[in-house]
């Protein structure tokens, strides 16, 4: 019988909304309430250097009012790294960024800075937070994630999902993120996915065992605002199951 996926619902892009004009709405800490109370397993934010969307209040209140998990996502820095063993969510996620960037432009790169990385880690898991890796659906990562003792990795969807999106063959694609996946599990590491996911391709890629959460946003935030936000969840909730 296969192991019911969990879905993760990231906020940022309500914050974004809201930080477009400078006012204070729409409410992130309302979207993640409203997601708790429609089925979401948990709810993730990413709290960027420059606080583009998501900000500390957003930070402080989500993980005040929430009784599902937070899952905050945080560059490997000195300030992250302070920030989060202040506020001790229960999950954490250590992605790339770049100042520049739009969104997220790929995994982490494990060999830079693998010293403090793996001393950030070993901090956050002290002070029980799990811990998860951003990284490519490449064996050799996983690898290294394996030995800097993390609880979990989340996969890059992103460049899979741009090709399915564009309906341009992606066979490589998902047999590179099946092996990563089978691999992973094998290491007793938990499997997340996320990154550029919708509709048609958290279904394609659902169909591969061995994930236990998808993190979905962007195309989640985006679709809820023409058919609401319980609408959107319950699909995703029904798609990946």
């Amino acid at each position: 019988m296969k192991k019911r996926i969990r879905l993760g619902v990231n906020i940022d892009h309500v914050a974004t909304v809201r930080n477009a004009r400078g006012e204070n709405y729409p409410s992130p800490l309302k979207a993640a309430r409203l997601a708790e109370s429609y089925g979401a397993d948990s709810v993730t934010i990413h709290l960027r250097e420059d606080r583009r969307h998501i900000n500390d209040q957003d930070l402080k209140k989500i993980l005040l009012h929430l009784k599902i998990p937070v899952n905050l996502e945080i560059a490997a820095t000195k300030e992250m790294l302070s920030i989060a063993l202040k506020h001790k969510p229960p999950f954490i996620c250590i992605v790339p960024e770049k100042r520049k960037e739009i969104t997220t432009e790929g995994g982490l790169n494990l060999d830079h800075k693998t010293h403090f990385l793996k001393k950030i880690i070993f901090k956050l898991k002290k002070n029980k937070s799990r811990v998860s890796l951003f990284i490519e659906p490449k064996i050799n990562d996983i690898n290294k994630a394996k030995k800097l003792n993390v609880d979990s990795i989340e996969l890059h969807t992103g460049k899979i999902c741009n090709l399915i999106n564009k309906g341009k063959p992606y066979k490589n694609e998902i047999k590179k993120i099946k092996n990563a996946i089978i691999y992973a599990n094998k290491l007793n590491l938990e499997v997340h996915a996320g990154h550029g996911l919708t509709f048609k391709s958290a279904k394609i890629i659902s169909r591969l065992k061995g994930i236990s959460e998808f993190n979905i946003g962007h195309f989640l935030v985006g679709e809820s605002i023409f058919v609401g936000l319980k609408s959107v969840i319950k699909n995703f909730k029904k798609i990946i199951n």
